[in-house]
């Protein structure tokens, strides 16, 4: 209960801290009065939105004049009435706008001025590009443009707004350096494209014929209007000059890009840096009083370039809003789910005290439950353990007892002592059954008795094959098993047909199986150092010894048991005790299916008997198995024309003994090596003798033999004719 108690702390201080990360920020309010709305003044507002997406404490508030002083100077009034925290305007005009500028300062707001100049002193920083810098450069273009000759009208922007006025006096300056040009009309117009085509159209009128090489209008709506004066006028169309340069479908630098424009000159709007200036003043940021914005000519040399990078921005621009608008529906979502949040966390402490004592329960249960599958494991392993100590005296008891009852001397003796033989027989085959109810009552398991099917009751007397030696080709059985008794037992049973080794566990097993390469093991499960499942493991790994039929010869009775043999790699699997006759009967069975006669040279020898069908299918050679007799063949013909090659040579190059070899290739072939080497010279000499025209004394020598009357009697002996005979057919 400590740790529930730590932990519902824990959950306290977390609700502690969402609850004060809950408390409002300071938000600022930005009031943006504009003189007029027009596609810049659309670009410099989306711009200043755009700058306040990356301030999440301020707020804008917009305003538009239409181009009315009164109405702005009511709207920037309002503003600040409304409480803002800085005031962001373009005046309409330098001096009419002032007063209400000063209100504003007066109460202690911060004012930025941007783009257009006033007359007043009272406000905090001015961002702006240079009007008379632009009007000045225009003029020099214009020279330029003309050949220093020709005659233009100027048409003005506002009565009185300072970019009206700087952009004049900066163009007439430049224009008065060069004297073949002519300034033939200044036109006032008020910034919007029908007043300039309304006031060119009437000069047009009253001056038909007159000849104009260029008209320049302070900005780009300003020369479409004019040029729209001169088409419907009829007249030859000189070249039109603005200031903006605005991206866009109707902006100038389209305008410029497609010639209905000769030139224009970039008027920066960056609203995103007048709302940075804006947060650098009210954090009390150092700050520049007067910001100067760069600008740049547009003319048909550079129109597409900054078309398409004013697009890319626009395009960048146009991504961030509709992510920003994304943003703020999930920052919406967010405040939504955040009061969930609290609700569900009270609900969730709530219920803390119940999950937590059901853990605890369900925590106690899985203890108990381990500890009784500890116990089950640990009564299982007892069991098996007492199986084994039970089950290897009764076979040592069993076994002898059979063997016995089949000697004459069982048939000579008493009928007391038959009777008594009898029943220490039947007591040992009772006990043997109590054991394995034991294992099942206990276990819930399945005691499997493989030993069953082989009749055992009636079993006629047969002499004792204890003196009997095995034949020199006799196949080698290893006996793997810790108990010195098994071991003799097993040795009484097996020494008269096989020739037998010995191991007493399965580490030297596993060194008498590599070095001796018996033809079959008979391995105990239960023994020290290496146990039997292990061993058959490692046997059946080896590529040595991996083709060796493994029979375990154990106490362990359940059916896990016996597929946990299985699974390791065993061939067969016997409980003790045992019947003789079911072990023997497994030996012989496990012996003929190794026998898998391999002709590897593909011979047909007249001389082999046909041998009757196998009434016990060869086992499917395994991977490891097939690589051996591949590499063997490979070797075996690689070296087929030295006469002097052995055995131990053949060994030698597969990186075995000569016993090793001898054995592993006798069991996987049936064959020895030697009598597989003959063959395999007698099978290349067939194919000489059938596609060559070599003698038969050369062929003899290709393949290997000595003299050509050996391989003479040897092809007679193998195919039933000799090798002349074979060469005429």
């Amino acid at each position: 209960m400590r740790k529930f108690y730590q932990f519902a702390f824990i959950i306290l201080v977390i609700l502690g801290l969402l609850a004060s990360c809950s408390r409002d920020e300071k938000k600022y309010r930005i009031g943006v009065s504009q003189c007029s709305d027009d596609i810049w003044r659309d670009k410099q507002n989306s711009e200043l939105q755009i700058g306040a997406y990356f301030h999440d404490n301020v707020e804008l508030r917009f305003a538009v004049a239409f181009d009315s002083d009164e109405r702005q100077i009511q709207q920037i009034d309002s503003l600040v009435g409304t409480g803002i925290d800085l005031l962001i305007v373009a005046p309409n005009q330098v001096s009419t706008i002032s007063p209400a500028i000063d209100r504003a300062y007066d109460k202690g707001i911060p004012v930025i001025v941007f783009e257009r100049k006033t007359n007043t002193k009272k406000y905090t920083a001015y961002m702006g590009a240079d009007n008379y810098e632009m009007g000045h450069l225009m003029g020099e273009y214009v020279a330029t443009r003309l050949n220093e000759r020709g005659r233009i009208i100027e048409v003005m922007g506002l009565k009185g707004s300072s970019p009206a006025i700087e952009r004049h006096n900066g163009f007439r300056e430049a224009i008065a350096q060069h004297p073949g040009i002519q300034v033939v009309a200044t036109l006032q117009g008020d910034w919007t494209e029908p007043t300039a085509y309304n006031t060119v159209k009437q000069w047009l009128d009253k001056n038909k014929g007159e000849k104009i090489d260029l008209v320049f209008g302070m900005n780009d709506r300003t020369a479409m209007g004019a040029r729209k004066a001169f088409e419907e006028a009829g007249v030859a169309l000189p070249l039109f000059c603005g200031i903006d340069g605005l991206p866009g479908e109707n902006g100038g630098i389209r305008l410029v890009m497609d010639s209905l424009l000769d030139a224009s000159y970039i008027y920066p709007t960056h609203g995103d840096q007048v709302l940075q200036l804006a947060v650098d003043i009210l954090e009390g940021k150092p700050y520049e009083k007067e910001t100067k914005l760069m600008s740049a000519l547009v003319t048909q040399e550079n129109a597409r370039v900054l078309l398409m990078e004013s697009e890319e921005i626009m395009r960048q621009s146009h991504n961030l809003e509709q992510l920003h608008e994304k943003a703020s529906q999930y920052l919406d979502q967010l405040g939504n789910q955040r009061t969930l949040i609290f609700v569900a966390l009270a609900a969730i402490f709530l219920l803390l005290a119940l999950l937590v004592g059901i853990y605890m329960y369900y925590l106690q249960r899985a203890r108990i439950q381990d500890e009784r599958m500890q116990m089950e494991r640990e009564q299982l392993d007892f069991y098996t353990q007492v199986s084994h100590e039970l089950r290897t005296p009764l076979t040592l008891i069993q076994g002898p007892l059979d063997q016995l009852l089949r000697t004459n001397d069982f048939r000579t003796a008493s009928d007391n002592a038959r009777e008594l033989f009898t029943i220490v027989r039947r007591n040992t085959q009772h006990l043997t059954g109590l054991i394995n109810k034991m294992l099942d009552a206990q276990t819930g398991g399945t005691v499997t008795d493989v030993n069953a099917h082989v009749e055992t009751q009636h079993l006629a007397p047969t002499e004792s094959a204890e003196n009997v030696k095995p034949d020199e080709d006799a196949p080698t059985v290893l006996i793997v098993d810790d108990n010195a008794d098994i071991r003799i037992y097993l040795r009484s049973i097996l020494q008269g047909q096989y020739r037998l080794l010995e191991a007493e566990d399965g580490k030297r097993g596993l060194e008498l199986a590599r070095e001796q390469v018996p033809d079959l093991i008979v391995s105990d499960v239960m023994m020290p150092v290496m146990n039997g499942l292990e061993f058959c493991q490692q046997v059946k790994k080896d590529d040595i010894s991996c083709h060796i039929p493994v029979i375990l010869l154990t106490a362990r009775a359940l059916e896990k048991h016996q597929i946990e043999g299985y699974e390791s790699g065993a061939d067969a699997y016997i409980t003790k005790p045992f019947s003789p006759e079911l072990l023997l009967a497994r030996i012989s069975n496990l012996l003929q299916s190794r026998h898998q006669l391999k002709d590897l040279w593909g011979m047909k020898s007249a001389a082999e008997p046909v041998e009757a069908p196998a009434t016990v299918a060869a086992p499917a050679p395994t991977p490891i198995e097939d690589a051996f007799i591949s590499r063997f063949k490979k070797i075996v013909e690689e070296r087929l024309p030295d006469s002097n090659l052995s055995v131990e040579d053949l060994a030698a190059d597969m990186g075995l003994s000569r016993v090793q070899l001898y054995r592993k290739v006798k069991a996987l072939t049936g064959s020895t090596p030697v009598d597989l080497l003959r063959k395999a010279r007698l099978a290349q000499a067939q194919k000489l003798l059938q596609e060559s025209t070599l003698s038969v004394s050369e062929i003899a020598y290709k393949v290997g033999f000595a003299s050509p009357s050996y391989f003479t009697k040897c092809y007679k002996d193998e195919f039933g004719t000799v090798p002349g005979e074979a060469r005429k057919s």
